[in-house]
């Protein structure tokens, strides 16, 4: 497992210095929320791109992917009862995919739950139809580049669409494509009927993907979630991917928010070295 950290918690800050100050503290990745760079990213040219990616690797920091793809341009919708829309989120989606192969990234993580809803002119099936063709463009464009898409379940209170890993996992089916898979976000496990543990033994090989968070929305560490069996689960099925804290909760300020879950991950995936 390698421990990343996404970046929208750190507001303001410099991204050499948000680099550094990751690095200083144990992270060897750090994940993008793309709107952090630019509200459409397409403004980003080659040298933009050049330059996020070179004071990473100065700092020593890989660029893991993009998560919360699309918060920004306002409007976008994968399930839309317009096409324009949908077609409009697909170009967008496409580049985002080309933005995450130009800085380095291996995942794309679609969340962005208030752009996949349940449509209005139709039930679930019409909202997997069209999601599945707004997405198959960076699909194809994610195979020939290395870049797992992982749809990412989110609890009801967030979406009425892909709320479960089960739900995810027919999805990725509809996919059939090694660069679609799903992500086990520790706050929405939490949501779910089984444990965390248990989901991620009967998902193991579909999860590319970890989000790090209490179910409080804030870092590991800071609420009641136990890493412990969630860490051993992930040992057990020989997960080998990243491990990225996610909060929702910025409080107390970034740094202690990364420092801290960090020592918490830490003493969690090894709990038998006393501190």
């Amino acid at each position: 497992m390698r421990f990343s950290i996404c970046n929208e918690m750190f507001k303001g800050w410099d991204w050499r210095d948000l680099c550094e100050c990751i690095g200083k503290h144990g992270y060897d990745g750090v994940e993008i929320a793309p709107y952090t760079f630019a509200d459409d990213i397409r403004s980003l040219d080659e040298k933009d791109r050049m330059k996020i990616r070179t004071e990473s690797d100065l700092a020593g920091i890989r660029i893991v992917g993009l998560h919360w793809l699309l918060v920004s341009p306002e409007g976008l919708s994968c399930t839309s009862p317009s096409a324009d829309v949908r077609k409009a989120a697909s170009d967008y989606l496409l580049e985002l995919t080309r933005l995450c192969f130009d800085l380095g990234g291996e995942v794309m993580v679609f969340g962005s739950p208030k752009q996949r809803t349940i449509p209005m002119d139709g039930g679930r099936d019409v909202a997997v139809q069209r999601l599945c063709e707004t997405l198959q463009p960076s699909v194809l464009m994610a195979e020939k580049n290395g870049i797992t898409i992982c749809l990412e379940p989110l609890p009801k209170e967030e979406t009425d669409f892909i709320n479960t890993l089960e739900e995810a996992g027919e999805l990725t089916m509809r996919f059939d494509s090694s660069a679609v898979k799903t992500i086990l976000d520790v706050k929405s496990a939490g949501a779910e009927d089984h444990t965390t543990p248990e989901l991620i033994k009967r998902y193991a090989s579909i999860i590319k993907h970890v989000h790090a968070n209490d179910t409080n929305r804030k870092g590991p560490g800071f609420g009641e979630t136990d890493f412990v069996p969630i860490f051993a689960a992930l040992k057990d099925v020989k997960y080998d991917g990243w491990v990225s804290v996610e909060v929702f909760d910025y409080t107390p300020d970034p740094e202690t928010i990364a420092r801290e879950s960090m020592r918490y991950m830490k003493g969690s995936l090894h709990p038998e070295i006393k501190n």
